[in-house]
């Protein structure tokens, strides 16, 4: 399979919600169950919005422009002494050579940009990556956090 990637657009929110309400609806096949799953996602559709506008997230897609993989991403700066740190708020591909792609695009456009960090979810841990070899760090500041809404 051919895959492509580009920046992902805010037109491609709604293919890119349904790619990930389909991945997610093969692990919760219960319609209540997979609603109370999308309502808490990382992939509402008001976070695909802020994501796809600032222009730091990408999607993966076939010859049949396909969505067959994505993450969401955002700068933000002066965080742990670092003045730009990109963070991946998500990242899921239909399968594993994909997702792995999708990370090293991450790393890589952090890198060209300047950014001196990238934020990845603990599961990038677990691919395999053929072009690169990464040293990932666990994250091991201690934090605390408090909830301000109800």
């Amino acid at each position: 399979m051919s895959i492509k990637y580009r920046i992902a657009q805010i037109e491609d929110v709604p293919a890119v919600y349904q790619f990930a309400e389909d991945k997610l609806r093969v692990e919760f096949p219960d319609e209540m169950e997979l609603m109370m799953q999308v309502w808490n996602s990382r992939f509402r559709k008001e976070a695909l919005e802020h994501y796809l506008k600032m222009g730091w997230s990408f999607i993966a897609y076939d010859v049949n422009n396909k969505i067959q993989g994505f993450f969401l991403g955002q700068p933000f700066l002066f965080f742990q002494s670092h003045t730009q740190t990109l963070w991946i708020e998500m990242i899921t591909a239909s399968d594993f050579k994909i997702e792995a792609e999708l990370a090293e695009i991450a790393i890589k456009l952090s890198r060209d940009k300047h950014l001196q960090k990238v934020v990845l979810p603990k599961s990038v841990e677990t691919l395999h990556f053929e072009n690169a070899a990464f040293k990932f760090q666990k994250w091991s500041d201690e934090c605390v956090w408090v909830k301000t809404t109800k």
